[in-house]
Parts: C-alpha cells; sequence; structure tokens
C-alpha cells in the first residue's frame, strides 16, 4: 500500500484527488489551516479530515512514499520544509494526476472558458457508450461520485487543464505538465492577471500548450475564437492534427434546442446556447478520436443535462425560468447572456452577475467588460468591499464600475441584500433571471431567492 500526504488538503482540486487515491486503496492522510465545505463535510465521509487544523512537522515521515503540494501552502511551509528535509518525492496535483495516467490516452481540455461543460460533456457520453475512463473535471457532475478517478484499468484519461499556477514551488501553469493525446482548447480571453500581466504573456501558455501535444496527437480548437484559430495555425508542427470546429447546424423551437444532422434528423438537447453548442462540437471531436461514432454520441448527449453552476436551472414555471452560471469573464458574460436571450426571445431577461475574481477587481481588467452585459433587459453589477480588502486591491467607486460596463442601464450594488430587495420588487410573469459568478454574491442561496421570487 502507498502512503501519500496532502499539504493544504482541502483544495477543490486537492481534496478530489485524495478521495480518488483512497478509493484506489492508497492511504491517505492530510493537513489544512483550514477547510470549508463542501471539501470539509467530502473529506470527513470518507474518513480523511484532518483530526486538527494545522501544519504538524513530525507527521512528515520516511515512511511516506510522496507529497502532494497544494496551491494554498506557502514555500515556507513547516511540513513542506521536513518533506524537502528528508527527501520525500514531492509532487504538485497536476503532476501527480500525470504520474497516473503515463500509461494512458489523454485527453486535455484547455481554454479561458468551456473546460468544464466540455470535460462533462465527453464523460457523459463516455460513460453512455459504456467506455471506463479515468479522469480530473472542476465541478461535481451528475452520476459521478467525485471529482476525480483514478483506476489501474482505465486506459483513457480526460482532465480538465487549468492555465493557473502549479504550485508554490513549481511556477509553471498545470496544463503544461499533463502532454495531450489530444488537446482541445476552447476559448483564449486574458484571465489571472496577478500572474498573467499581459494578454500576450497569457496567449503564450496556450502555445506552449500546444507544443506539448504527443507526437502523433490531435489539437481540437475553436474556429470560432481569433486568438484560438491564430495560435493553431501558426503552430509549425506537422506531427499533429490539427481539427477546427464550429458552432454545429442546429434550430430552437418552443424553448428547446435541437442538432440538426444530415440535413433533416433533429437530436433534441437538454443544453442550450451558442457557447455550449460550440463545446458540443469540441467533445464530439474528442469522442470520435476515441473510437465513438457521431450515431453514439448524439444519442448520449440527448441526456446531458449541463455542469453544476453552468446554465444550471434553478426554478422554472411556465412564465418564468431562474438560471445560475459561473460566468465572470466578459465573452462569458456575453455568450450567456446571449444564450438565455436566444432560448427565450420574448421574455424580459434580468441578468445579476458579481465581480469575484481578482482579475475582475482589478481597475485596469475592469475596462474588458465593456458592453458584456448590453443584451440584457435589466443589468446589474454586485462587488464586495470586503472581497477588495482580503484580495488587498484598491476600493472602487461604483461609478467607476458602471462606466467600465460602459451601459448607462447597468446598476451597481455593493451590498447583495440591496440587490435582492430590488429583485422582490420586479414582476417575473414573462421574465427570466440570471444569476452569473464564480461566487455566492455574499451567500444568497438560489433555490431560496427563486422560491421567494416565483414560488
Amino acid at each position: 500500500m502507498k502512503n501519500v500526504h496532502f499539504i493544504a488538503i482541502g483544495g477543490s482540486a486537492m481534496h478530489n484527488l485524495a478521495i480518488a487515491l483512497h478509493l484506489k486503496g492508497y492511504h491517505v492522510t492530510g493537513s489544512d489551516d483550514e477547510i470549508f465545505d463542501p471539501a470539509k463535510s467530502r473529506l470527513a465521509r470518507y474518513g480523511l479530515l484532518p483530526a486538527s487544523y494545522g501544519w504538524h512537522p513530525e507527521r512528515i515521515t520516511p515512511e511516506l512514499d510522496a507529497i502532494v503540494l497544494g496551491m494554498h501552502a506557502r514555500k515556507d511551509n513547516p511540513e513542506l520544509l521536513r518533506a524537502q528535509e528528508l527527501e520525500i518525492k514531492i509532487y504538485s496535483y497536476p503532476e501527480y494526476l500525470y504520474e497516473q495516467s503515463r500509461e494512458k490516452t489523454r485527453v486535455v481540455i484547455g481554454g479561458s472558458h468551456g473546460k468544464t461543460t466540455t470535460t462533462a460533456m465527453i464523460l457523459h457520453v463516455l460513460q453512455h457508450c459504456g467506455v471506463e475512463a479515468d479522469y480530473m473535471v472542476g465541478a461535481q457532475l451528475e452520476g459521478f461520485e467525485v471529482m476525480v478517478r483514478l483506476s489501474e484499468t482505465a486506459r483513457v484519461m480526460v482532465i480538465e487543464g487549468d492555465e493557473y499556477l502549479t504550485s508554490p514551488i513549481d511556477r509553471r501553469p498545470k496544463f503544461h505538465l499533463y502532454k495531450p493525446h489530444v488537446a482541445i482548447v476552447t476559448g483564449i480571453e486574458w484571465d489571472h492577471i496577478n500572474v498573467f500581466p499581459t494578454f500576450e504573456i497569457y496567449k503564450e501558455q496556450f502555445v506552449k500548450f500546444v507544443n506539448l501535444i504527443e507526437p502523433g496527437g490531435r489539437l481540437i480548437y475553436c474556429n470560432d475564437d481569433p486568438e484560438v484559430r491564430d495560435v493553431a495555425l501558426s503552430n509549425t508542427r506537422t506531427d499533429i492534427v490539427k481539427q477546427p470546429y464550429d458552432v454545429p447546424p442546429h434550430k430552437v423551437e418552443q424553448g428547446v434546442t435541437s442538432l440538426l444532422r444530415d440535413g433533416a434528423k433533429a437530436v433534441p438537447l437538454k443544453i442550450f446556447g451558442r457557447h455550449n453548442l460550440l463545446n458540443l462540437t469540441a467533445a464530439r471531436y474528442a469522442c470520435n478520436a476515441l473510437g465513438i461514432s457521431d450515431e453514439q454520441f448524439d444519442e448520449a448527449i440527448q441526456s446531458f443535462g449541463g455542469a453544476s453552476k453552468r446554465l444550471e436551472l434553478v426554478r422554472k414555471t411556465d412564465g418564468c425560468a431562474v438560471y445560475k452560471d459561473f460566468a465572470h469573464a466578459p465573452s462569458k458574460l456575453r455568450a450567456t447572456i446571449a444564450a438565455m436571450k436566444e432560448q427565450y426571445p420574448d421574455r424580459r431577461l434580468v441578468a445579476c452577475m458579481e465581480l469575484h475574481t481578482f482579475s475582475s477587481l482589478t481597475a485596469e481588467f475592469l475596462k474588458q467588460y465593456a458592453g458584456s452585459m448590453d443584451r440584457a433587459d435589466v443589468p446589474m453589477v454586485y462587488y464586495s468591499q470586503h472581497a477588495l480588502q482580503l484580495k488587498k486591491l484598491p476600493n472602487l467607486d461604483p461609478e467607476q464600475v458602471r462606466q467600465a460596463f460602459a451601459n448607462e442601464r447597468v446598476r451597481v450594488f455593493t451590498d447583495s441584500a440591496c440587490m435582492v430587495e430590488e429583485l422582490r420588487k420586479m414582476q417575473w410573469e414573462g421574465a427570466n433571471l440570471l444569476m452569473m459568478s464564480s461566487g455566492n454574491f455574499d451567500g444568497i442561496d438560489f433555490g431560496q431567492l427563486a422560491d421567494e421570487l416565483i414560488g
């Protein structure tokens, strides 16, 4: 039995990897200075929650086979220093995923947006078709117990490839470590400006990602995105296949989006939106590369209901629907709002978004949001002064935020309770509500809010 210790086990990816190794039969221990739900309850369920919080270098002993180091830990972490002193092998979690998948066909989904949904689509289809796969995905998926699976038997590993840094002692983007046989790039839009201070530096990470595709591999890229297209077409490699994708033929009737195959056959979907149709096409090409036919894919994808918080339906009546979405980048706001307007063209759309990430709360980056909420009938933006303090960023003035969105109709709130009060005053028959954030608007219960608004 292998003994693996996790430093900063409470992270989203870290605790899922810990559970995956536990389910594989490894002896797993871990530590952290604080752990919140859902990680806390999930670790407790599997008997992996540390007995006490804090760092305990005495737990780092020569009996350990490996250390997995989380991004939350610092370079001077006492457990890390002890592991280095004992010369125990130290991995970041992406390094460890690669070690576990060396002999497998690796499908890696990269991009500034659309990664989780595309990964979820591939896994859904593989499961439906009875193809065993290991995986790492950034959301809890319906029908999957955990967000990371590792086995001795699967010959395929599907990995959501994040471009953020690997660990405190490894400054490479995570997706540079996976060396895909099949790589997908869904979109390139400047993000993580605290790490990549210019768009050019950010884009260069995707150039490197493409160059790390295994010889004889395949690049599936979004032809709809000019930056992605530039990265793909400027690459001179002749030992990989380059496969562009665009929005497939489709129709929207009575609130249902259907794919149009062979000019006539309609394949009804539970999902909708141009961006989701792009993600679907990328997933289809990846599944084709793994031996899944278009017919098998179409049969399977009809039952795909979406990834958690990705245009996720909260409540619905005959005259109103409430959705929540992880959207926070400018292009994702545009795409998600457009999807709602195209799916429900006759309904008024109230769109609320939270500025929550480091990038979105930075004055210089805010300019990227100009026009991003123009298609919403009632656009509302919320941000927390407390979030600015936590991220050690200068204060933002509400008028400064409104001007950044370049839309006179945008209403800016710094108190989520005030925003909710405005929502309570509105008439919801013939209107939809879209809540967009990588956070939760300082603790709003979306289900409770929907029940209150539409019953």
